[in-house]
């Protein structure tokens, strides 16, 4: 299982060279990492991980949402009820239970990233097996209780750089206080997630505006609703929060009159909205947030496309993030028009558009970045961070937005020992597209060489102002 020293670099002689000599100077870049959802507590506190399934299996909806469609219980796996049902809390058991299964993952981009991580951190090059299960398990739980694999250590074995949470923006940022209080270097920073006080369809968003209004002291009406945000939003600043980001159903924005605005927020917050009326509030949110991005600086990630707990009994069972959110068809042309009108042209405005929906990359999201100064290309996303979702980005928006109408890369990711693994896959990735058009005689081999530099590094840093 050791590692294959050329995996996803291109199989042709010439193309295989070139790209090794671009991956060999990217390789060691620091990681930057300005999107993901690793837990600000692991670096506040920095104590151990407690064991391999905590740490590989429970956090990890790639993972387990494999599992489940293989007729795996999740409660099986440790992953928590939010109905206050029991779930498996013997890591042991857990993890032979996920060594039992692993053949389902032959090929997939989580059984590459698990086996960097097993590789390089732990200096594991078996192939986990139900036979081996115990073994590696004991083996890795043995390191989990050394010093430098705690999370703080980690983070500087990683080289990472720079790391961005996502947060709720009502949540208080202790942990980032204490990360900032506690003298350690190591740059953490927060997002401002305003999903829970934006979308009226999200459970308890009643109560959710509550507590937004009770924070900030405004009135609880549109004009003390957009302060908040702006109160907020400047908490998270405060704070080192470079960006915002937003996970709507649909990329529909919009732009309406002052007093239409007005009367929706009311019907909204008084419970009187229809599903239509709702959809439109978050419309407007987008645009409302782009214009405080263009006041604060905030950087504006939109996340568009997925219907989110599409299984309501897994929903029910164990509520969000529980791997049951599937893509969906997407329109950008239209549905950006209003946001786009309103801040598109100015480009000390930076909007980042995330995609579930690859038809879109060509017809669509690639000649509007290609255009509109306030608009960037993030990486493939979610169901499409994987090599072959990488190289389709990559083909599919080049010709018409470039390369530096895109972000880089980011992880986007819950489980903290895949990140390096995942920045490593982009990196190889993006040198192997290089390469061939090196080949082509597109570019040159200096020029591929300062595109690849800016892919690992450069663009995210530049992208999310850090």
């Amino acid at each position: 299982m050791a590692l294959n020293r050329d995996r996803l670099l291109p199989i042709e002689t010439e193309a295989r060279a070139i790209a090794r000599r671009l991956f060999d100077a990217v390789e060691s870049l620091p990681i930057v990492s300005p999107h993901g959802h690793t837990e600000p507590a692991w670096f506040a506190r920095n104590e151990r991980f407690p064991d391999p399934a905590t740490l590989f299996v429970v956090p990890d909806h790639y993972i387990f949402r494999m599992l489940y469609s293989q007729g795996v219980p999740l409660e099986a796996l440790g992953v928590p009820r939010a109905d206050g049902g029991a779930s498996e809390t013997d890591g042991r058991a857990i993890w032979r239970l996920f060594a039992r299964h692993y053949a389902l993952f032959r090929g997939t981009p989580s059984r590459l990233w698990f086996e960097h991580a097993l590789q390089t951190v732990f200096g594991i090059e078996e192939r986990l097996s139900e036979n081996n299960a115990d073994a590696l398990y004991d083996r890795i739980a043995e390191a989990l209780g050394r010093d430098d694999m705690r999370p703080r250590a980690l983070f500087e074995r990683f080289r990472i750089e720079a790391i961005a949470t996502t947060d709720s923006a009502l949540d208080d940022l202790a942990h980032h206080e204490a990360i900032a209080a506690s003298g350690w270097g190591g740059r953490v920073l927060p997002t401002y997630r305003p999903d829970a006080v934006v979308d009226p369809d999200r459970p308890g968003f009643v109560q959710a505006l509550a507590r937004l209004f009770e924070l900030t002291g405004e009135r609880d009406d549109w004009d003390g609703y957009l302060g908040a945000h702006r109160a907020r939003r400047a908490f998270f600043k405060a704070r080192g929060a470079t960006a915002t980001d937003h996970g709507h159903p649909s990329a529909r924005t919009a732009d309406l009159p002052r007093g239409d605005a007005e009367q929706l927020f009311d019907r909204v917050r008084g419970g009187r909205a229809d599903a239509a009326e709702r959809e439109l509030f978050r419309a407007q949110m987008l645009t409302e947030m782009a214009r405080m991005s263009r006041d604060d600086g905030l950087v504006m990630q939109i996340h568009p496309g997925s219907v989110r707990n599409h299984n309501a009994a897994v929903f029910e069972r164990f509520g969000f993030d529980k791997g049951a959110d599937i893509p969906a068809r997407t329109d950008y042309v239209e549905a950006l028009r209003p946001l786009l009108q309103a801040v598109g042209n100015d480009p000390s405005v930076t909007v980042i558009l995330f995609t579930l929906d690859e038809t879109a990359y060509a017809r669509e999201l690639a000649p509007l970045a290609g255009h509109y100064p306030a608009l960037r290309l993030g990486p493939a996303w979610w169901f499409h961070d994987s090599p072959e979702g990488m190289r389709r980005f990559r083909e599919a928006t080049t010709e018409t937005a470039g390369f530096y109408n895109t972000v880089g890369f980011n992880d986007d990711t819950r489980a903290f020992l895949s990140i390096p693994a995942r920045h490593d896959m982009a990196r190889r990735v993006d040198c192997a597209f290089l390469a061939r058009l090196v080949c082509d005689g597109r570019l040159d081999e200096d020029e591929a060489q300062e595109v690849a530099h800016d892919f690992a590094y450069r663009l995210a840093k530049d992208a999310y102002r850090l």
